[in-house]
């Protein structure tokens, strides 16, 4: 199964946050599953941390690819066809990453992983 993580969930599995779904936790430890993080849930992270509202102890870009080593997580480019895609979403959901996301788990056939209720309302897989 090919999975995408949410950016929550992204911050969630590596801080080992209590807040993860036992079967999050479940899909995203099985070896026979593909986990994506996205350049859109990089993007979030760029701008939450620009913010002040994500603390880290190291540079942004070191800690995200460390993660990606470290957790055997397959980055995911967004791509002109996710952008575009947007368009078409009903609105169920205003925030711009999450449709992004919503877009690429459509386009490239995944499961998305997330407590989003939202994101439950356009026709993607949704795990949590």
């Amino acid at each position: 199964m090919k999975l995408l993580l949410d950016t929550h969930t992204f911050l969630w599995w590596i801080t080992d946050d209590p807040q993860l779904s036992a079967p999050a936790r479940k899909v995203i430890s099985d070896s026979d599953n593909e986990v994506f993080f996205s350049a859109v849930s990089a993007w979030e992270l760029a701008i939450k941390a620009g913010l002040g509202r994500l603390k880290l102890n190291e540079d942004l870009s070191e800690f995200v690819r460390e993660q990606l080593l470290e957790n055997r997580f397959i980055p995911l480019p967004l791509s002109l066809e996710h952008a575009l895609r947007v368009r078409h979403l009903p609105g169920h959901h205003q925030d711009p990453f999450d449709r992004a996301l919503v877009t690429q788990a459509q386009t490239e056939g995944m499961s998305l992983v997330s407590r989003d209720s939202d994101i439950r309302k356009y026709p993607i897989d949704v795990l949590w």
